[in-house]
């Protein structure tokens, strides 16, 4: 049976990679994008996904979500990283085919569970604000979906602790409020964060050999790409870059690439280390703990990432040849 997943985005150069992964792979029913802030305005987050429904005709529900966080002022969209259009130096047309769903995000969510209880996981790849709403607006929704997928955060696990502060990832220092809801939340949450996508890498040269083996979609990673890589050669000197959205998706195709560590966590929501996640992961009792009334988690710690990389590049190249 194909796994149903509604993917909250904000698509950015990796968003893109992990949209065209969840299409292309079988085993995967994208019934749904819903955008959010984040690597790019509400606006172009939005209209980037309906670029790619009317490029490769998804079939998926396009949904536009929040354009701000629950508390917190908004940082802006990374342009230093993703470009102005999200798609680094891939012009998008002013226009394009297509229309959003009537409802915002976090409604369609709530409707879409309801409607099939148990059966969809909530991937969120962006800002945790769409996901937080929807439970605020209806807080029986945890015990509706199957689970929650989350690229974000970081535990200093294999030395990885940041990469917007010295102790905070990006989607969750977007939005720290709405992360510490979603985390502590009684739903079962996976957490794929820094600990694990930073160490898989997309090298230059296979994206070189994506783009000669897939086809027109290969081609247009590769084109994508180029922005991408040309900031982490400048800003972290290596000719690659970090395999983040992506892995939520490898995580929903086969858990079995990723070690979990459980245990409840929390996100730090201000001062200098806002955005910081933790967790406990340990059975002491402590007589001030606000970790152990909450749900435990499961955070990746470890990643077969030679695995992730054969299994995305394999699937790629047979979406590739299938709709060219």
């Amino acid at each position: 049976m194909r796994k149903k997943i509604i993917l909250d985005t904000d698509p950015g150069i990796d968003d893109v990679m992990a949209i065209m992964f969840a299409e292309a792979h079988p085993e995967i029913e994208l019934k749904a994008i819903t955008t959010v802030f984040g690597n790019v305005s509400i606006e172009t987050a939005t209209h980037n996904a309906l670029y790619l429904k009317q490029k490769y005709q998804l079939k998926a529900d396009v949904v536009k979500g929040t354009s701000k966080p629950l508390v917190r002022l908004p940082v802006g969209p990374t342009v230093v990283v993703h470009g102005e259009s999200g798609f680094g130096d891939v012009e998008v047309p002013a226009k394009v085919a297509g229309e959003v769903d009537s409802r915002c995000a976090y409604q369609y969510i709530i409707d879409a569970v309801k409607a099939e209880p148990n059966e969809i996981t909530l991937v969120a790849i962006g800002p945790l604000t769409n996901l937080a709403l929807a439970l605020q607006a209806d807080p029986n929704i945890v015990n509706l979906v199957k689970e929650v997928v989350v690229m974000g955060g970081a535990f200093g696990v294999n030395d990885h602790r940041g990469n917007v502060t010295p102790y905070a990832e990006a989607n969750v220092h977007d939005d720290p409020h709405a992360a510490d809801i979603v985390f502590s939340a009684a739903w079962p949450v996976v957490i794929i964060g820094l600990d694990v996508t930073q160490q898989s890498f997309f090298t230059g040269d296979y994206l070189d050999r994506l783009r000669d083996d897939a086809a027109e979609v290969g081609q247009f990673i590769w084109d994508v790409s180029r922005f991408y890589l040309k900031f982490y050669k400048e800003k972290v000197g290596i000719d690659a870059c970090h395999v983040h959205d992506p892995s939520a998706i490898a995580y929903v195709i086969d858990p079995e690439l990723f070690t979990l560590r459980e245990g409840p966590v929390r996100v730090v929501t201000e001062g200098p280390a806002e955005g910081m996640t933790i967790q406990k992961f340990d059975d002491r009792t402590y007589p001030n703990d606000e970790w152990s009334k909450h749900t435990p988690q499961r955070v990746g710690v470890a990643v077969k990432d030679t695995e992730l990389l054969a299994i995305y590049r394999q699937c790629i190249i047979e979406y590739g040849h299938r709709i060219s």
